[in-house]
């Protein structure tokens, strides 16, 4: 397995570990990383846990590949919003263990999975595009606004405000809260309750709820290629 993503099973459960040994970019290779730890859990396993290093889950698009410019920035964008559709309609549970920051991409990653544990303390969550000068993609939109608390959409968005654990759970970024110290043991009880549900049943009721945010999800990617192909990204200099 890439070393950019950890891979392990245990009692039918696959777990995913992101690290770098900093923030946990999203480059095209930690994204070709999780698709291909995808892959091989969807053949082995019945639970994804998907998790970051200690303190950080992701920061997001690699900054540096924005200024090396070129071909791969407009792949990297790609694979991100693909990933997240890749996620909305998954076969099998995912479990986010959100280890630490979830900012931009790895906000969007985290919305897209289907249960989502965040560390209590610490931590930032925030949508940040507009505090850098960048507009947020149609496809963020889109898995946002499946999770997100509708008064909290326009807060995390258009302003890019920062959140805190408790602020995030409030709005929608996780569905629950844990010390660190727990977070192992909190993800293993989650597992094993999931590990109960009927996999064909899960998948099935899974996509029908997802359904509209999936079709969404093509039309915004098309729109989002669209843009970032009349802004010049990916062309080289």
């Amino acid at each position: 397995m890439n070393i950019l993503v950890g891979y392990s099973l245990d009692n039918h459960v696959a777990t995913l570990t992101m690290d770098d040994g900093k923030a946990n970019v999203m480059n095209v290779a930690m994204l070709a990383a999780l698709n291909e730890a995808l892959d091989r859990a969807e053949q082995e396993a019945r639970v994804v846990v998907l998790r970051g290093r200690d303190n950080t889950f992701s920061g997001g698009f690699d900054l540096a590949a924005f200024k090396r410019g070129g071909p791969e920035v407009l792949v990297m964008l790609e694979a991100g919003a693909r990933l997240c559709e890749r996620l909305l309609a998954y076969p099998l549970p995912v479990v986010a263990a959100c280890t630490g920051h979830a900012v931009a991409m790895g906000a969007f990653l985290l919305l897209s999975t289907d249960l989502r544990i965040g560390v209590d303390g610490g931590a930032r969550f925030m949508i940040n595009e507009v505090r850098v000068g960048m507009s947020v993609p149609h496809f963020a939109f889109e898995v946002c606004r499946q999770r997100l608390a509708p008064a909290q959409l326009h807060t995390a968005t258009t302003l890019g405000l920062t959140l805190t654990p408790a602020a995030a759970l409030a709005a929608g970024f996780v569905d629950e809260l844990a010390p660190a110290y727990t977070m192992s043991e909190t993800v293993r009880r989650h597992c094993a309750d999931l590990l109960t549900l009927e996999t064909a049943a899960f998948t099935a009721t899974k996509r029908r709820r997802n359904a509209a945010a999936i079709a969404a999800m093509a039309t915004a990617i098309g729109a989002d290629l669209a843009d970032w192909q009349a802004a010049g990204i990916g062309q080289t200099a």
